[in-house]
């Protein structure tokens, strides 16, 4: 009777074994059917195990075979060797069991992660297929409205192409991760068309007011070039070539820049026509650019004039901003703790001396006060920089 109890543990650990063979087989194929390249190294794992479990089977089935156990005249050494032959069988059964089950154990991390994701996979798509209808209202209600959502139709299309793509090749082409990307990037493609859609009225609106403003811009910059021109004539006549030689065409300059700007705003009203947005939008830029450099060469023209004045008739006063700014670093200088350094004490007393020359330079029938201007400024800046050098040391503590 004990070999014929040895051959039922043996059965019954034949069981366990194949049924733990079958479900690991059973996970490798949902495995592979989600991530055929991941799958692959633990498919090979598998083979090997597989061929031990396959091996003990057989061994086990021939023993069966062997051993007649309702066979009467079998005599008590063939029993007990039947017993011996079936627990050795049961013992390998039992370990690659073992086996087979940590093997699958080491699997189901990644199977867990793989399947809710595949859990993930049917709420995308719904969210993709939900973006392509709102992408296909968006395009029907611009284009009801007298606009050309062209680039949004072409985006809605390439949207479909990548659905249809996920519905043709599913996961058994495309594998987990790359039907969920491609499902993203359905609702991605979807999603821009919707978006470019429902911006083209805001769009053909912004278009609409930076025309009216530009053009308002470009009378008003028009109508500086004439006092720039007057204030050009006014330099030359009374003040020396230094002070405004760079300055010349100043009035040429600003008129070729109203023209571009003009140009590049009937460039703006033919994309606006057609409906080109974007190429309208770069027209109008072009022509605020123009506009700006424009305005500023008017502005350094007339500026100039205005400071040129200022120093001629109060030379002293023009000195006043560069004077307060060397008394500040002075004062800052000397509420250091330790004292002056003596870096800066020498830079001050150089600017004080800069100071006190600065009004030689206003000499001759024609002085340069243009130079007189631009020495004064130079001291200012560079009493500033002192001041903001104080201000960084004793930030840092006292260096020890």
């Amino acid at each position: 009777m004990d070999a014929v109890a040895a051959k039922d543990s043996a059965a019954a650990a034949f069981y366990e074994m194949d049924q733990a063979q079958r479900y690991v087989d059973g996970r490798l194929t949902v495995f592979a059917d989600l991530d055929s390249r991941a799958a692959a190294r633990p498919r090979a794992q598998f083979t090997r195990l597989a061929e031990s479990a396959n091996a003990a089977a057989a061994a086990y089935i021939a023993i069966v075979d062997a051993h007649d156990l309702d066979d009467p005249g079998r005599s008590p050494s063939e029993y007990d060797a039947a017993r011996r032959a079936f627990i050795a069988v049961t013992e390998r059964l039992t370990a690659l069991t073992g086996e087979l089950n940590a093997f699958a154990g080491r699997l189901a991390p990644q199977l867990a992660s793989l399947e809710a994701g595949l859990d993930e996979l049917p709420r995308r798509l719904t969210a993709a297929r939900e973006l392509i209808a709102a992408a296909d209202s968006a395009i029907a209600q611009a284009a009801a409205a007298g606009l050309r959502p062209d680039d949004a139709g072409a985006d809605l299309a390439a949207a479909r192409a990548a659905l249809e793509v996920l519905g043709s090749r599913g996961l058994g082409g495309l594998g987990l991760s790359g039907a969920l990307d491609q499902a993203d990037e359905v609702r991605r493609l979807a999603a821009k068309a919707r978006d470019g859609a429902l911006a083209l009225p805001r769009m053909a609106e912004d278009i609409r007011k930076s025309l009216t403003a530009v053009r308002t811009r470009v009378d008003v910059v028009a109508g500086r070039a004439e006092p720039a021109a007057a204030a050009m004539s006014q330099l030359v006549r009374r003040y020396s070539r230094a002070c405004w030689e760079e300055l010349r065409g100043a009035q040429s300059a600003i008129e070729d820049g109203v023209g571009r700007a003009r140009e590049r705003i009937g460039e703006a009203d033919a994309f606006a026509v057609r409906q080109d947005w974007k190429a309208a939008q770069r027209a109008v830029t072009a022509a605020r650019t123009e506009l700006t450099a424009a305005d500023r060469r008017a502005a350094a023209v007339t500026g100039r004039l205005a400071d040129l004045d200022a120093a001629a008739a109060d030379p002293a006063k023009a000195a006043q901003k560069a004077r307060f700014a060397v008394r500040d670093a002075q004062k800052m200088a000397l509420t250091d703790p330790g004292g002056p350094a003596p870096e800066h004490v020498r830079t001050l007393d150089a600017l004080v001396a800069r100071l006190e020359d600065a009004p030689a330079r206003l000499t001759g029938a024609h002085p340069d006060y243009w130079a007189y201007l631009r020495e004064l400024e130079a001291i200012k800046t560079a009493a500033e920089d002192v001041i903001t050098r104080i201000r960084a040391d004793r930030a840092q503590g006292p260096v020890r």
